[in-house]
């Protein structure tokens, strides 16, 4: 292993660069996307328009293509809009992602410094493709997708025409990734080698991520371009604070891939999170390459395996079992029921309206209803859901039968006014013979 690094070090000394094998850099879909938009703005037949994006684009396309679309649901309506709605993007993107191909020798060289700190380090296939503005970089199936359309604008970009909700594009462009993309297919490159797609939970997500920045860092000798980075570490207290009460939370939206909607106004802060974890268990350690390796290998999807990391580094100050405990305490819950009480055998079968009531006011926009044990034929037929105002409860329009056992289960899909997810309460009950 030490002859190894030693060997890739001398490499990168000599000037000769470290290039995996089976590693393909693939940027065809950049010109096929602009074969076809050409086409289509030559054109206002909306018919000839899709058979222009399907046999230019798509019917072209790489694995990388397919794999990018499939990964962030991209649909051919989707591309159309975009190309017809922002014609002043386009334009001010286009020369920048005809640069692509010159890239590889870059991205190739960041890649063999990864490799000096991780040599048994995986060959991966890069795509530099266009996608519509959910990911400027992601992974799938071992390879690296850039969606060329975020990750190659800077801050000439003109998003003026760009709605409301593409908000976040904005606000990522302003930081000039196309000055960062060899960062970020290094960064990409560590999420091929992690032994899961991602984690299980908020904590374990932001883990993921934040090993991928971090060890990117280390391999490229250089700062972090994410905002969330030296935001985190300008706020710590209050940053820690705050996730420490949602860290257990199966929804990453108020930390990852978010707009700057969340108290903080910054995006990505989970990736601070990740970020300073995975920092301090490389400070801590006196084999750093086995801690680089601890980091990458490490099972996101195995909670005794984060846990056991996480209260190694010290990060939280309190044991991963004492803040799982605070966590579940501070959970919202169901109270009750308005019209009887959870486990009655004998219910009017009448009745029209069920009320569940919680232990602190809901998030309106949030709801979610399952089967109980005994199956879909036991859930009661249900016409209406409707929030109180305050939200504190939910009252259910029911058509109920004589003589009927029914349940439905009450699930964590429900989550208070913080977005932390109820506890799921199981309501059984049993309507009356006439």
């Amino acid at each position: 292993m030490r002859f190894i690094l030693c060997l890739s070090a001398l490499l990168l000394l000599s000037g000769a660069a470290w290039r995996p094998a089976e590693m393909e850099f693939v940027t065809d879909d950049i010109d096929h996307f602009w074969e076809a938009y050409d086409k289509i703005n030559s054109t206002a037949d909306t018919a000839l328009q899709r058979n222009y994006l399907q046999t230019l684009f798509f019917d072209r396309g790489t694995p990388g293509l397919r794999l990018i679309m499939q990964a962030r649901r991209y649909s051919q309506e989707e591309y159309l809009h975009a190309i017809k709605n922002y014609p002043r993007y386009w334009a001010s993107i286009r020369a920048n992602t005809l640069k692509a191909k010159t890239l590889a020798k870059d991205i190739e060289s960041g890649v063999s410094r990864l490799k000096t700190l991780y040599p048994t380090l995986r060959p991966a296939k890069v795509y530099f493709t266009i996608g519509v503005f959910r990911t400027p970089g992601t992974i799938m199936d071992g390879s690296i997708l850039i969606g060329s359309e975020m990750a190659l604008g800077d801050a000439n970009t003109d998003t003026s025409e760009l709605p409301d909700n593409l908000d976040y594009v904005k606000q990522y462009l302003k930081t000039n990734p196309a000055k960062e993309v060899v960062f970020l297919n290094v960064h990409e490159y560590v999420h091929t080698q992690q032994r899961a797609a991602g984690g299980y939970d908020l904590l374990s997500q932001c883990l993921f991520e934040g090993v991928a920045e971090f060890i990117a860092t280390r391999a490229m000798g250089q700062p972090s371009p994410t905002p969330a980075i030296e935001f985190g570490n300008q706020n710590e207290s209050r940053v820690k604070s705050y996730f420490m009460e949602e860290m257990f939370s199966p929804w990453y939206y108020n930390w990852i891939w978010n707009d700057n909607d969340n108290p903080f106004r910054m995006r990505d802060l989970g990736y601070y999170i990740g970020y300073v974890i995975a920092e301090r268990h490389y400070e801590q350690a006196a084999d750093k390459q086995q801690a680089i390796c601890d980091l990458i290998e490490l099972d996101y999807t195995n909670p005794e395996a984060v846990e056991r990391l996480v209260d190694k580094t010290g990060y939280f100050g309190r044991s991963m079992k004492s803040m799982h405990r605070k966590y579940e305490k501070n959970r919202p819950r169901v109270t009750g029921i308005g019209q009887f009480k959870n486990g009655s055998k004998k219910i009017d079968p009448g009745l029209t309206q069920i009320t569940i009531l919680f232990s602190e006011p809901m998030n309106l926009c949030c709801r979610s209803t399952g089967f109980g044990p005994l199956g879909e034929n036991h859930i009661p037929k249900m016409v209406s859901v409707q929030f109180a105002e305050n939200g504190k409860s939910v009252t259910y329009t029911v058509q109920l039968e004589p003589g009927r056992h029914y349940q439905m289960q009450i699930e964590s899909g429900y989550r208070n006014q913080r977005d932390l997810p109820l506890q799921p309460c199981l309501i059984d009950f049993q309507t009356a013979k006439q």
